[in-house]
């Protein structure tokens, strides 16, 4: 595993121009990728990379070295691939976001990185922009899906790919089926707090409750529940039980 530190004096500096500072670990195993992202997001005056890793359990470790605040890591990456190096991550530090970069652009893949815990995955042919709003998105605790593989995913969802059981009816409030249904279109807690007038804390709290009733382990799952009862196709205020 290679980690970069830039000089203390300009992280410094750096970090009195904005107020939180996106903390990034970059792993894949072709420096020249790295070091082209490693331009891309220190061009950024809201984050900078802490650390590079050049296989999936590099990668791990550097997220539990570092405590980064969003890893950016190829799916295809070598000793740990980057499924099984996500789900590590995941659950060994919870608090760091999985950001996958990758060529894959096939269902199978994105489900198993999301399901595994990403919380985000984009393409290496996107453009600059989408990986820095990837970045943003992620590290605000909200989910990014490249746009080119939006209706891909939910495809799969509609198509049933592994769906955990339903309740016949909707057991939820109508408070948490707003909530759900802002999960699933990729808001992050403190958008939805801020949009519905709730502190952080009662959205996690509703996201909680909504888990627990439905039987939904991930947003992966929110976002399958909500496609089959066709919400991501009608505005908030019209979604019925």
């Amino acid at each position: 595993m290679s980690v970069a530190k830039t000089d203390a004096t300009a992280d410094a500096a750096h970090d009195a121009v904005v107020d939180r500072i996106v903390r990034v670990v970059l792993a894949d195993d072709h420096p020249i990728l790295r070091e082209g992202l490693r331009r891309l997001i220190d061009a950024q005056r809201d984050m900078r990379v802490v650390g590079e890793a050049s296989d999936g359990e590099a990668a791990w470790q550097a997220a539990r070295t570092l405590a980064p605040d969003v890893l950016v890591m190829d799916l295809s990456m070598p000793v740990l691939g980057g499924a099984e190096a996500t789900a590590r991550v995941r659950r060994d530090c919870p608090g760091v976001k999985v950001l996958a970069l990758t060529v894959h652009e096939e269902r199978v893949y994105l489900t198993q990185l999301l399901r595994a815990g990403a919380s985000g995955y984009v393409l290496k042919r996107a453009a600059s922009a989408e990986l820095v709003l990837a970045v943003r998105t992620v590290a605000a605790g909200g989910t990014y899906v490249d746009p080119s593989l939006t209706s891909t995913l939910v495809e799969g969802y509609l198509d049933g790919e592994a769906a955990p059981a339903q309740p016949a009816h909707d057991p939820l409030s109508d408070r948490e089926r707003e909530v759900l249904l802002r999960i699933a279109q990729g808001f992050s807690n403190k958008e939805i707090a801020a949009e519905l007038a709730l502190s952080v804390k009662t959205v996690e709290t509703y996201k909680a409750r909504v888990a627990e009733k439905l039987g939904l382990r991930s947003r992966v799952d929110m976002v399958r529940y909500a496609a089959r009862k066709g919400w991501l196709e009608t505005p908030p205020e019209q979604t019925q039980r």
